[in-house]
């Protein structure tokens, strides 16, 4: 995609635009549902709680998508931002680590939704070890990179703790892996082509903890 003679590839978009665009893709797939056809950006920003203005500066950073007294049509914006997000193609992905929330990201049926497709789940526990995830057989570790090629996965997602992280990351870094979802209270050193993410539950929380401090502190001076 060319905008004004440089590529979306060549721009250096913000992470903080990139962490918004699930949640316009989120809103625009809910509103489509609802059978909208347009939107403004005053209305997604009633929406979404996020000013109209950082909105149209977030969309123009893709080349607009609205027109000037029409607003957005909701259709096309949602399948651009699926576009732009990667999602209008298929991921596939394993979990590794069959404990509780391995098993319950491997049963989250909405993945598919988004074109992640659940093929495989890896263990060392031999109790776990066989065990089904939505019709995925919990494997063996050994099985990991043979898996990996023959089937051509793009994304890990590492539900382990951190000592067990840190090797099995190396192990991926010898296969075609593209991604990690890191659930892993850990960095992970790996080679620039494959991406990662992290995701630390437990940062959230304490976020959310500073929020309800902050709101009762506001409540009592006022």
């Amino acid at each position: 995609m060319i905008l004004g003679g440089i590529s979306l590839e060549e721009r250096e978009i913000s992470q903080a635009v990139i962490g918004r665009l699930p949640r316009y893709f989120r809103y625009l797939g809910e509103l489509r549902d609802e059978g909208v056809e347009r939107v403004s950006s005053q209305e997604l920003s009633e929406l979404m709680k996020v000013t109209a203005s950082q909105i149209r500066q977030d969309f123009n950073n893709f080349g607009g998508f609205g027109q000037q007294g029409y607003g957005y049509n909701v259709e096309y914006l949602y399948n651009e931002i699926g576009r732009i997000l990667g999602i209008d193609r298929q991921h596939k992905f394993i979990i590794i680590g069959a404990g509780n929330l391995g098993r319950a990201l491997g049963n989250y049926m909405n993945f598919e939704r988004r074109g992640f497709i659940f093929c495989g789940m890896f263990d060392q526990d031999p109790e776990l070890i066989g065990r089904d995830v939505r019709g995925v057989h919990v494997r063996p570790m050994e099985e990991l990179e043979s898996f990996i090629e023959k089937n051509n996965i793009d994304i890990a997602v590492l539900t382990i703790p951190k000592a067990g992280a840190v090797s099995v990351a190396k192990r991926l870094a010898k296969t075609h892996i593209r991604a990690i979802w890191n659930f892993a209270h850990v960095d992970l050193n790996v080679p620039e082509w494959i991406q990662v993410e992290n995701v630390h539950l437990s940062d959230s929380l304490m976020k959310l903890s500073y929020n309800i401090k902050r709101y009762a502190e506001e409540q009592e001076r006022s």
